[in-house]
Parts: structure tokens; C-alpha cells; sequence
């Protein structure tokens, strides 16, 4: 365990930009501490501890309210560290969990039970060794009522996974806008193939998230403050304002080499939503409306 390995700032900055009051980071992580929650035989990669108490620090140092905790994949789908940051938050987080396609309907209901609030599905395969298509489908005809689905994957596997994506029966989540090629603008290619496939659902959400890694310095090109990645992803942000949530993705995983100051990813908020109305929108409306109904109701 001597190469575990540290993917997140130090010393984050304070960011410029002050987010709204009830501000939900929708897209970050958790990883052990590992004397409690030992990491997945299958892990691609082994981090350091990156525990609540950290997540909540950076969440208050960052002006955010709540959080919304993925379950990481170095943890595979024993859930019991993210669930462990939840009940940990005062009600301040929900979360995804990772699961086996074979869960039963009670510890789906336990896992419900625990603040989560859809699964995850990893189609990266740097990432994860088996992704079967079949079975996901199937445990997601079975998710409790409100759920959602959160798809992980590059923009090289969107039309591979269309007809997949086509008959999951409930709300989806892309990650990362399935990873586009930024550098090719907001009518490139990539970006265009998305927009088709929000077009095809009305219930399609994306997390317009990772400038350090769609906009990542190379060549001397690119990264922080990730101009190519302002530029393409505003015009999305703007015309599919209300299926659209944002988050720090805290503690960047696999970033080891490239580490971002989040205190500079909060500042791309207002270049990527630069109306007060989209800004609550990106950060609260939205969150709320997928994690925390309830209190909308």
C-alpha cells in the first residue's frame, strides 16, 4: 500500500465566485479512511483517505451547502464508506451508489434507507473490468420509486450505447457530459452527438462537471482556466438549463498528475452560468429536485 496516491489540492483556493445560499456540490466522492472501509480488490488505482471529514471541510470552505456523494469505483460496490458520509452530513448529503446487478429489493430499500438516491454505471474501461449491459438493465427496471440511473462513459461509446441507454425506464445522469472533445467548440462534433441524444428524452440530465480532465493541459495547450471548456459548455448549460447539475467531482480521481485548485473550479460557475437564474438553477433548483423532492413538495 505504499503507492496509494494523493489526487486532490492541499491548499484549495477561496474562489472568487460566492455560490447561493443552499448550493449542492452534485458530484463528488469519498475514499475510506481505509482502516474502515477497505478499498475493492478490484480498484484500479489506491488513493489516500479522503473521508467526510475532509469533503465537509471543503465543502464549507467552498460556500456549498450540500453534497451529493458518488460512490467511487476504488470501492466497488460495497457502499459502506459513502453511506457512512451521509449519515455523517446531518442531512446535508445524499448520494449513488454502485451495486451488484443481483442486489435484492430489500437492501435496495436499506441503500434508500441509507440517502442514496440512484446507481451508477461505469462504462470506462480503465475503470472497470465488466460492465454487462444486460444485467444493468434488469436492476434497473427494479431501483425504488425516484430513482435514477448515473452513466459513466467517453463520447467514442455514446452510439454503442444508445439502445442500452434508450430502455432504462428512468431518469439518466451522464457524467461528465460523456466526456467530449471540448477542443472542438460547442458545435463540434462531439457536442453535437450529444445534443441528439438529449434531444431523444426529456428526462435526460447531464453534470457539467471536470474542466481538469475534458480540458486538461497538453502540448502547452489547455487547461486551468480551461477556456475551451468554458466556451463549449456554456451554450449547453444554456438551452438545457433545467436538466443540468454541477459539482466539484472532489477528490478528482486519478487527477494524481494534474491535481486541480477547486477553489478554481468553483470560478468556472458563473463562465459556464452566467445569470443568477441559471446559477440557481445549475446548483439548486435542479440538485433538489433529483436528491431532495421531498422538501420541494
Amino acid at each position: 500500500m505504499s503507492n496509494r496516491i494523493t489526487s486532490w489540492h492541499g491548499n484549495p483556493s477561496k474562489p472568487l465566485y460566492t455560490p447561493p445560499a443552499g448550493a449542492i456540490d452534485a458530484h463528488c466522492h469519498v475514499f475510506g479512511p481505509m482502516a474502515d472501509f477497505p478499498f475493492s480488490a478490484k480498484a484500479k488505482y489506491l488513493p489516500k483517505d479522503a473521508g467526510p471529514d475532509m469533503l465537509f471541510a471543503l465543502r464549507d470552505h467552498l460556500g456549498f451547502a450540500r453534497n451529493v456523494i458518488v460512490q467511487a469505483s476504488c470501492h466497488g460496490t460495497d457502499n459502506a464508506a459513502t453511506l457512512d458520509a451521509i449519515a455523517k452530513s446531518n442531512g446535508k448529503a445524499r448520494g449513488v451508489a454502485v451495486v451488484d446487478p443481483a442486489i435484492s429489493e430489500a437492501d435496495l430499500a436499506a441503500l434508500h434507507k441509507g440517502g442514496m438516491r440512484g446507481i451508477r454505471f461505469n462504462f470506462l474501461k480503465r475503470l472497470v473490468d465488466d460492465a454487462p449491459k444486460d444485467k444493468f438493465l434488469e436492476v434497473a427496471k427494479r431501483l425504488p420509486a425516484g430513482w435514477h440511473v448515473v452513466i459513466y462513459f467517453e463520447a467514442d461509446l455514446l452510439e454503442e450505447l444508445r439502445p442500452f441507454m434508450d430502455a432504462i425506464p428512468v431518469p439518466l445522469v451522464i457524467d461528465h457530459m460523456g466526456r467530449p472533445d471540448v477542443t472542438q467548440g460547442p458545435d463540434g462534433a462531439d457536442m453535437k452527438a450529444f445534443r441528439t441524444f438529449l434531444d431523444s428524452r426529456d428526462d435526460i440530465w447531464f453534470k457539467a462537471t471536470c474542466p481538469d480532465r475534458l480540458d486538461e493541459a497538453k502540448n502547452g495547450v489547455g487547461g486551468d482556466p480551461w477556456n475551451a471548456f468554458a466556451d463549449a459548455v456554456a451554450p449547453l448549460v444554456a438551452d438545457y438549463q433545467d436538466r443540468v447539475l454541477w459539482g466539484t467531482d472532489w477528490p478528482h480521481p486519478n487527477m494524481q498528475d494534474n491535481i486541480p485548485d477547486d477553489g478554481h473550479l468553483v470560478d468556472m460557475i458563473p463562465r459556464i452560468a452566467p445569470t443568477v437564474e441559471l446559477q440557481r438553477k445549475l446548483l439548486i433548483d435542479n440538485p433538489m429536485r433529483l436528491y431532495w423532492p421531498e422538501e420541494l413538495a
